[in-house]
């Protein structure tokens, strides 16, 4: 099945405690597409500037991502910089925004965009995120939806619309404290599934993900990396993979967005190992299929048996 991405296409430069890298592929679609596309056919809808080279539109060609939805326009494509102040790349300062072509964008939607089955609304203006939905010929199977602290507070009665009308939300948990005013994550996770979402996918960092999907709580584990390099773009990794996956398998069941919680994990653990897209890139099966069963080792552990039991020590109280 396919799938289709809006988002942004932009130059990074990073700069960590031990490299830089600049003017580095980047952007939300970026992340997304290319690791959605080890699963399923993806189509990216973004903006770039006239500095945007053609090595890099190759990258997406490799990948067999429908590009005919990127407009090239006069001037300059987006870019952003960041510092990783620490050793374990938790938390990033951002240097500089330079929006260029992007300060414009409107998402130019063709004949085959708007009948594509899932769709992932990444992290732009809410305004956007809405327009492209009331432009689909008819609702997709999935829609689902990635925002920033940016959005929440400058336009939250517009995310607030757009959150209404999703399937599934993807946020970071400093996040949707802030959008919710609540600090105890189950309480703002009932806050945000009652405004229409039945699948939110809570983002924390070295904590993992915690998904609450309809009724259900499903929490997956962060990977202890011996070689953490750069964490731009983990989030949109994993929302490629999740969605990849749910898109490939068309399964929309409690247990295959279990699945999906993990192979988006696989992804972003993949994508943190390099800069940019570098590890992204060049991922084969076999890398896939051993992190992934990585992840299964990891929450695994065997019930008791019918002859077992917890060990209980009885407790008498003395008057």
């Amino acid at each position: 099945m396919s799938l289709l991405v809006v988002g942004s296409v932009a130059y990074d430069t990073v700069k960590t405690p031990t490299s830089q890298r600049e003017d580095a592929l980047g952007g939300s679609a970026t992340f997304f597409s290319i690791a959605s596309s080890y699963f399923t056919h993806v189509s990216i809808v973004a903006v770039i500037g006239e500095d945007f080279s053609s090595s890099d539109l190759e990258v997406f060609n490799v990948h067999k991502i429908d590009i005919s939805g990127i407009e090239k326009k006069r001037g300059k494509t987006f870019r952003w910089s960041g510092l990783y102040t620490s050793e374990d790349l938790n938390t990033r300062t951002t240097l500089d925004t330079q929006l260029n072509v992007f300060a414009d964008f409107t998402p130019k939607l063709n004949s085959t965009h708007i009948k594509t089955p899932y769709l992932f609304l990444a992290n732009i203006d809410p305004s956007l995120q809405w327009y492209v939905l009331k432009n689909m010929q008819k609702r997709p199977k999935l829609v689902a939806l990635d925002t920033m602290n940016f959005w929440i507070d400058g336009k939250k009665d517009e995310l607030t619309r757009i959150i209404k009308c999703v399937d599934v939300l993807f946020i970071d948990e400093n996040e949707v404290r802030s959008f919710t005013g609540e600090n105890n994550l189950m309480k703002a996770a009932q806050i945000i599934m009652k405004l229409g979402p039945r699948t939110l996918v809570i983002k924390r960092g070295e904590h993992g993900v915690v998904m609450f999907n309809e009724a259900q709580i499903f929490s997956a584990p962060a990977l202890i990396l011996e070689n953490l390099v750069d964490t731009t773009g983990a989030g949109d990794s994993f929302a490629g993979g999740f969605m990849g996956y749910i898109a490939a398998t068309g399964n929309l069941s409690n247990q295959n967005f279990r699945r999906a919680t993990i192979m988006g994990s696989v992804m972003g653990s993949l994508a943190v190992e390099g800069f940019s897209v570098d590890k992204l890139r060049n991922l084969t099966l076999h890398d896939v299929e051993n992190r992934f069963k990585l992840f299964e080792q990891l929450t695994q552990f065997n019930f008791l048996s019918q002859n077992e039991s917890i060990p209980w020590r009885t407790h008498t109280n003395h008057s």
